[in-house]
């Protein structure tokens, strides 16, 4: 198999994972198997614990240079201690397919961001990709659904959206550092660090957890969000960009919204409402547009 072949098929297997992530994450909720910072201690420890096994079969002979070790610990704080205890806690409270298309805003947020800290200009397609994105997330957190089990939507989206912002900074921190580092050397660092941070708010959580009430259903629910979710998702993830470049990975997120909608209505009991449908065309439409007056910028300033 060609190693393009193969890259396309580990960036939609990312795609595939991060989709199941919602779904399995719901389940262990609902059904009172394990509280949300529970999960998280177990996927974070779990996946630093096996991004360390990889280091024994393939170590990677250098080391971080000590004028990044502040922004290696900023992107653990933003990307895993704040970004995932918000992530799960958010999508316990509201509906999985609201967190998959919220999650979408991340690009926008970007560009937001971008116009910030970069100064850069926020004219033409950009200001209507922000408006059409900021629309659809408005649609979906004033919505008042009542298909699929969630105790409070409008909280639970709020903490996507903090979420999503998190990572937003965290994705501008630790390019620089990706390119710089081996990936795998950084996602290590960043795994390690991050699950220090987030014990003090897991702990008792997870001693609550009795794991000797998992039935078979239950572990392999777990396994998904841990080993294939998280684990698997990032090395799948970091090998297609390698490969294929960012760009080509970047248009594989947006198959997500589908397959996460597909599980969570055969598993979850969710329904593809009209709002839904409007509050996503929204926020593709808004990615799309963002998106293109980026391609534009390029043009331009060669």
């Amino acid at each position: 198999m060609k190693p393009t072949t193969k890259a396309h098929l580990a960036l939609l297997g990312t795609n595939v994972f991060f989709a199941i992530n919602f779904t399995a994450i719901k389940y262990l909720i609902n059904e009172d198997f394990a509280k949300p910072f529970a999960i998280n201690i177990v996927r974070v420890g779990i996946t630093a614990l096996l991004l360390w096994v990889l280091f024994l079969f393939k170590p990677v002979k250098s080391t971080f240079q000590k004028k990044d070790l502040g922004r290696l610990v900023c992107c653990a704080l933003t990307g895993v201690a704040i970004n995932q205890l918000l992530f799960v806690k958010g999508l316990s409270l509201t509906h999985s397919i609201h967190g998959v298309l919220l999650m979408l805003t991340t690009p926008i947020l970007i560009t937001i961001i971008a116009a910030w800290i970069l100064k850069e200009k926020l004219h033409g397609f950009k200001i209507a990709g922000l408006l059409m994105g900021i629309a659809g997330a408005v649609v979906l957190v004033t919505s008042k659904e009542k298909t699929g089990i969630a105790s409070n939507v409008l909280l639970g989206d709020l903490l996507i959206i903090l979420n999503a912002i998190a990572y937003t900074i965290y994705f501008v921190l630790v390019k620089p550092m990706m390119i710089r580092y081996h990936p795998i050397m950084v996602m290590r660092f960043i795994f390690t660090v991050g699950f220090f941070m987030m014990l003090p708010f897991c702990w008792e959580e997870y001693k609550s957890v009795e794991w000797g009430s998992f039935t078979a259903i239950t572990w392999l629910n777990m396994t998904l969000v841990v080993f294939t979710g998280t684990f698997l998702a990032y090395i799948f993830n970091v090998y297609g960009i390698k490969i294929l470049g960012a760009s080509m990975a970047g248009t594989y997120i947006y198959s997500q919204p589908f397959f996460a909608a597909a599980i969570a209505v055969a598993f979850l009991g969710e329904s593809i409402t009209l709002t839904k449908i409007v509050a996503a065309i929204c926020i593709f439409t808004g990615v799309y547009l963002s998106n293109k007056t980026k391609k534009i910028d390029t043009i331009h300033s060669n």
